[in-house]
């Protein structure tokens, strides 16, 4: 496929589509990074080796799959020219990534509430690097809800239709990649101890 063939709209679309896509790999890259630290500090004598993850933490990770879910409804709705559903769909959205953070920062009380904190006398350098990278995470779904805020403003501007919704699209591909990523690091802190 050429890429420098088609309307200026075309290119356009396929530029922040491939501008997405460079931002998701530098971030898998960052968390591949701070896992891979994580793998390295286990071999530590201080390592703690019980631990349980905060429930909450299990919790929100249910409510991050259930609002890609909602996203897609609100795609799928868009496609149908349903633009009420759609404006629904993505309100509902927004309500669990809300939701989420919430649940991420009870996670953290309970964290703090058994007796570990990120830093200082108290802290365990494992509890210090669960908190590091949610709360590395959590900045990450505070610019999706941004994202998610911006789709839903032009939603109810009627920027988008079943022919033209590149917006709504990258999206939903940023937040899909947002659910994914905490998937793969809930499984990693709960089976990598």
């Amino acid at each position: 496929m050429d890429l420098t063939k088609g309307t200026e709209k075309e290119k356009s679309d396929r530029a922040k589509k491939m501008m997405l896509w460079f931002g998701i790999v530098s971030l898998l890259m960052g968390f591949a990074g701070w896992t891979s630290a994580y793998i390295v500090s286990s071999t530590r004598e201080d390592w703690l080796q019980d631990f349980e993850l905060p429930q909450s933490f299990f919790v929100s990770t249910v409510i991050i799959i259930f609002s890609s879910v909602t996203y897609y409804f609100a795609k799928m709705a868009l496609k149908s020219n349903k633009q009420k559903r759609s404006t629904t769909w993505l309100l509902v959205t927004l309500g669990l990534g809300i939701a989420f953070i919430l649940l991420q920062f009870r996670g953290f009380s309970e964290m703090i509430g058994s007796g570990y904190y990120f830093t200082g006398p108290t802290s365990n350098i494992t509890l210090s690097y669960i908190f590091l990278i949610a709360a590395v995470h959590i900045a990450h779904v505070v610019a999706g809800i941004i994202s998610l805020l911006v789709v839903i403003f032009n939603q109810t501007k009627g920027k988008y239709t079943p022919d033209d919704m590149v917006g709504l699209e990258i999206g939903a591909t940023f937040w899909h990649f947002l659910d994914f990523l905490w998937v793969y690091l809930i499984l990693f802190f709960y089976f990598f101890r």
